[in-house]
């Protein structure tokens, strides 16, 4: 596990449990990346509930509740879909924070309209449900580590900012 990741998901850590919050995930692309790098910390299941690695478009309509609609007509790679996946692992887990990530990690799969590197994260919270789109520049494990790094940093901004 990537020294970097372990760094902030025990950032993350200190923050929740500090303040009573809770976590669940919903990944894709990361394949259970920023899930392993939460759970490789000592003391994680007092805030970390689970989560979720709904990788097919199957998998996210049946664990999730995206909607087949918004995968016909978004892609799996969109903000639609992120935005459902974040909302639907809340709801599933009732997690005070939920970050989902769905992307083209590579080396295949991208297009003029959704490159290499395209990733979308999902953030559910209390506040609502909002949505960052990404591109990252790497190879496939440079891709998929960053999308769980920049999951990571984003939860933490928000648990840092979300009401207890």
């Amino acid at each position: 596990m990537p020294g970097a990741l372990v760094a902030l998901a025990e950032r993350l850590q200190g923050i929740c449990l500090g303040r009573g919050l809770t976590v669940a995930l919903a990944e894709s692309c990361t394949g259970g990346m920023v899930a392993a790098a939460i759970t490789s910390v000592p003391g994680s299941s007092g805030y970390f509930v689970g989560g979720i690695i709904s990788y097919s478009d199957t998998a996210k309509v049946a664990t999730l509740d995206v909607a087949a609609a918004a995968l016909a007509s978004h892609g799996a790679v969109s903000a639609q879909v992120a935005k459902a996946m974040a909302a639907g692992a809340r709801t599933k887990f009732d997690a005070s924070l939920t970050a989902s990530i769905t992307g083209i990690s590579g080396p295949g799969g991208g297009s003029d309209a959704k490159p290499l590197g395209l990733t979308y994260l999902g953030l559910a919270s209390g506040q609502g449900v909002v949505v960052r789109r990404v591109t990252f520049a790497g190879d496939r494990d440079a891709n998929r580590e960053a999308a769980a790094l920049a999951a990571l940093e984003w939860l933490i901004e928000r648990a840092g900012s979300e009401p207890a």
